[in-house]
């Protein structure tokens, strides 16, 4: 079977079962009890937020290096106000020279007892509604370019155009085809509990073996994928919560007192008559999977409709991006670049250590908004 037919109708066939299989059916019929909310992000008021990254490594027989990330968005959304950092080790602010990703590296001496690194960065958010047409700021022909270009896990070719193609058919115009790819994502792909961390964004083994189940950098990735593939320029934002939501999706915030685990990536899609139009197909599928006990189905259900609307163009200023690079070289690491840079990362003389695994690599991240 193509391996494009078999994602639509591995999708569709589990919607169908849901209708005929008694359990789905009472499942849906319990969510559907829930009473309907709003979400409706507008930009307005900014909020500032000191965010504190505390890391401490294992010591080991030989050197060890750490990498930070902090924020490098600079937009009329997101203002950096500053960073501070306190360590035992070298500790620098740097960059990736390339994609201008900042980070805080830190360089600690074979032997260094408690080796740790803390950096606190100020930043200035505020929520985001789809700007009017014909409102868009200009953006320059390079960046436009940068923003269509495959990467070695956004390939535009292959799997990936077909399923553009045809994700896209019958639609005119860059909003239409947006539109037409976001709606596709949220139908097709699903949120995926299990997978580790955010999810690795290898969007063309997801479309070749036909499972769309994943976590944001997979989701929101696949919908960037398709963008470029069907050469629309859109990029991925990683980032992390750092507050409750206001409209009270449990799922959609975060507790600022331990943001471990709270990373999270969005996505962006440059449209001639609005410029770069905010997007989160992802936590669209984390709220049908995750914000009730019941896995809903349906995009239209009262409790997803309102996210379903005001992620495409919109989302809330509780959430921090970092960068929006791909493929990035982490300055004086041996190792090969990271698909994405949204975690701290740290290497000694075994290798690159495991982000995810708090034996051998502990951090905290938290946050506190300041007021007045």
């Amino acid at each position: 079977m193509n391996p494009v037919r078999r994602a639509f109708m591995g999708r569709s066939a589990g919607l169908a079962l849901a209708a005929v299989i008694p359990g789905a059916a009472l499942a849906q019929s319990a969510a559907s009890s829930i009473p309907a909310r709003q979400f409706q992000p507008q930009a307005g008021d900014w909020r500032t937020f000191d965010v504190t990254t505390r890391v401490d490594l294992i010591a080991g027989n030989g050197p060890a290096r750490l990498w930070i990330p902090l924020p490098s968005v600079e937009t009329p959304w997101q203002q950096g106000l500053g960073d501070s950092f306190v360590s035992n080790g070298q500790a620098r602010l740097a960059h990736d020279g390339a994609q201008g990703v900042r980070m805080l590296a830190v360089d600690f001496a074979a032997g260094q007892p408690q080796p740790f690194a803390e950096v606190t960065s100020r930043v200035r958010t505020q929520s985001r509604a789809a700007a009017a047409p014909g409102a868009r700021v200009a953006e320059d022909r390079d960046t436009l370019r940068h923003a269509t270009q495959a990467t070695r896990w956004l390939p535009t070719d292959g799997i990936v155009r077909e399923t553009a193609l045809q994700a896209t058919r019958g639609a005119r115009g860059d909003e239409a085809k947006a539109r037409a790819i976001y709606d596709w994502v949220v139908a097709n792909a699903y949120r995926e509990p299990k997978v580790r961390g955010c999810g690795e964004g290898d969007i063309k083994t997801m479309l070749e073996t036909g499972n769309l189940g994943g976590k944001c950098a997979d989701l929101n990735a696949l919908f960037v994928g398709l963008c470029r593939a069907a050469g629309l320029p859109a990029r991925d934002v990683y980032g992390i919560r750092l507050a409750p939501s206001a409209f009270g999706y449990r799922e959609l915030g975060g507790n600022p007192a331990s943001l471990k685990g709270a990373q999270h990536c969005r996505a962006e899609v440059y449209l001639q008559a609005r410029g770069w139009t905010a997007m989160d197909p992802a936590d669209v599928a984390k709220v049908m999977r995750q914000e009730t006990p019941d896995w809903i189905k349906r995009s239209d259900h009262p409790l997803v409709a309102p996210v379903n609307r005001g992620l495409f163009g919109g989302w809330e200023g509780n959430w921090m991006g970092y960068n929006t690079a791909h493929d990035v070289r982490l300055p004086g690491s041996p190792g090969e670049p990271m698909p994405f840079f949204m975690y701290p990362v740290a290497e000694n003389a075994d290798g690159r250590l495991d982000s995810y695994a708090p034996d051998d690599f502990k951090y905290q991240i938290t946050a506190r908004e300041v007021v007045g």
